[in-house]
């Protein structure tokens, strides 16, 4: 071959190098979780043919899904400029507009791109539906709407037909999900409509394992999650669905053994396609999950001066709570203390409220600043259940259990409150648990009315557990009158006792509708009665100081009464 010829063919091999990377890889990347790669990818497509507007949009979605807003901010502009009526670009600038919590504007541009493709475009659709679905402050209802208007063929001619591919029904799903509540099983069929067009798409039955975990069938979440990595070992999103369910501090997920193997295992599908910076955090989060706290820490200050603003928080977060865990309680609060002060109160993650209000919980000698602490405890923790605009049971419960922790009765009772009231029974399958501390807590916060009306809609909403209802009714009134003289729980132990609610309770739970029983009729100087709950108590405590105190009482009036008599036939 000669000089000229070589050079040709060389010449040829980088156009074809150039040419085999496509935005169908990018794409592909980007299913896969690898944001790196596919930043690298489309970098190509772009310098190979700068006026590609898809490959502009989807270089700044790899960019978002590494947390680089100004990078993707810049790739949409730089990509308007070279293709200035591209739709698609626009709908990336509403993405933006979003995330910033410019519903309005982002509304505006993603109409406008609708109407400039009729809807009936699958990239800009799908586009559109995304941004309203997974972005805070979005439409969900129109993100379905776009999403049906995209698939619906009725009366169109034939040309006119869109044949739709699976994502476009992976993206219906998606509307329908983030919907929530009944919509949950539509999402179910789109997410199998996709897995018709292509059996082999792990992300439709990874999604269905979401639908499943919202409905709080975790069994049935996880078992998606597994198969979607056996139908398509290198997916990575669904080993990283595993490891995040594992990591979730309830007592029905948490694993941080299984958290280190998920990890592990998503590490090794998205390989270096998830950027140094990802791999650092998550070798450092691997080392925290095995407990290894000084490993964890030295990664994570290793990157930390390094790792852009975006990121930082989650290493600050990783960090401090390494050190929380090792005890450094001080040196942790300067680390997050310092981070706040940095980025300010408005930027902080629902997390950093619970890491936060974990620090200030943390015991101190100096009573006055325990009192500070509390109250910044309390402060944090309330801001961590309200962080984002979709209640969560879970966090709700949470911040209840912290208060009762604390001592703090009267937020725990309104905690718990929120729980029974601000849920519907299918979106909290606690209630009946929420519901008994609540009434607890008002009695300790000595909120006893609070507790008698509680204790009262108890015993009426579950028929199952009435005499429990009555039984805290009665104590609720029991705390109101301590000294049993009004007899403000004797109807609700009498008919405790009549529907024989003792038979369902611990001998010590007994002893205060005896006692309280026992008092109220020795006030009533009415002895019949009296010996009958005094026989009860004694029962259980034959020695019982109350007892003994009331019969010494009883022995000091009698010999007193006794001694009146003979004192007058003296005179």
């Amino acid at each position: 071959m000669n000089r000229r010829k070589s050079l040709i063919v060389a010449m040829l091999c980088v156009a074809n190098g150039a040419m085999a990377q496509s935005v169908e890889d990018g794409l592909k990347d980007l299913y896969y979780g690898k944001y790196e790669t596919a930043k690298q990818t489309l970098e190509k497509v772009i310098a190979a043919k700068p006026t590609e507007d898809k490959a502009y949009y989807y270089l700044g979605i790899a960019q978002l899904g590494m947390h680089d807003d100004a990078g993707a901010a810049a790739t949409f502009t730089k990509g308007l400029q070279a293709v200035p009526t591209s739709s698609l670009l626009q709908v990336g600038m509403g993405r933006l507009d979003l995330k910033k919590g410019d519903a309005a504007a982002a509304k505006q541009k993603f109409d406008a791109a609708s109407t400039a493709t009729e809807g009936r475009d699958g990239d800009v659709a799908r586009a559109i539906a995304d941004a309203s679905s997974e972005i805070k402050g979005g439409d969900r209802g129109y993100a379905l709407s776009v999403m049906e208007k995209l698939l619906n063929n009725e009366g169109r001619k034939k040309k006119q037909i869109y044949n739709p591919i699976a994502a476009d029904y992976i993206e219906l799903g998606d509307a329908y999900r983030y919907l929530g509540g009944e919509n949950g099983g539509k999402a179910i069929t789109s997410y199998d409509k996709a897995l018709e067009l292509d059996q082999n798409n792990a992300e439709a039955v990874m999604k269905q394992g979401l639908v499943n975990y919202n409905a709080k069938l975790l069994q049935d979440a996880v078992n998606d999650w597994t198969k979607a990595t056996n139908m398509d070992p290198n997916y990575a999103p669904a080993y990283f669905e595993l490891y995040q369910f594992y990591i979730t501090p309830t007592k029905a997920q948490l694993s941080l053994e299984n958290a280190a193997k998920y990890l592990e295992k998503y590490m090794a599908a998205v390989g270096d396609g998830a950027g140094k910076t990802e791999n650092e955090y998550n070798l450092a989060a691997i080392s925290f999950y095995r407990k290894d706290y000084d490993a964890a820490i030295n990664k994570a200050k290793g990157v930390l001066p390094q790792t852009t603003p975006a990121n930082k928080g989650k290493f600050v977060r990783l960090l401090t709570d390494a050190y929380l865990q090792k005890g450094d309680t001080t040196t942790g609060r300067q680390v997050i203390e310092e981070y706040v002060k940095t980025v300010g109160d408005s930027k902080l993650e629902a997390n950093d409220y619970k890491l936060l209000s974990a620090i200030y919980q943390q015991h101190v000698t100096d009573s006055a600043q325990e009192a500070v602490n509390d109250s910044l405890a309390g402060l944090y923790m309330e801001k961590y259940a309200l962080a984002d605009t979709a209640k969560d049971a879970e966090k709700y419960r949470t911040v209840a259990e912290n208060f009762k922790s604390m001592h703090d009765f009267k937020r725990s009772a309104e905690w718990y409150g929120r729980l029974v009231n601000d849920f519907t029974d299918e979106q909290n399958t606690g209630k009946v648990q929420d519901m008994f501390f609540k009434g607890t807590m008002e009695i300790y916060a000595r909120q006893y009315d609070a507790a008698d009306s509680t204790w009262g809609a108890f015993a009426a909403k579950y028929p199952n557990n009435e005499a429990l209802g009555i039984y805290w009714r009665g104590r609720a009134n029991m705390a109101k009158d301590p000294e049993a003289k009004d007899g403000a729980a004797v109807p609700y132990f009498q008919k405790f006792f009549e529907i024989k609610g003792d038979e369902k309770m611990k001998p010590a739970q007994l002893m205060f509708p005896y006692q309280y029983m026992m008092i109220y009729y020795y006030n009533k100087d009415d002895q019949a009665n009296m010996k009958i709950w005094m026989d009860k108590v004694t029962a259980i405590d034959p020695s019982n100081a109350t007892v003994k105190a009331i019969q010494e009482n009883m022995d000091n009036k009698n010999k007193a009464a006794a001694a009146k008599p003979a004192q007058g036939n003296k005179k």
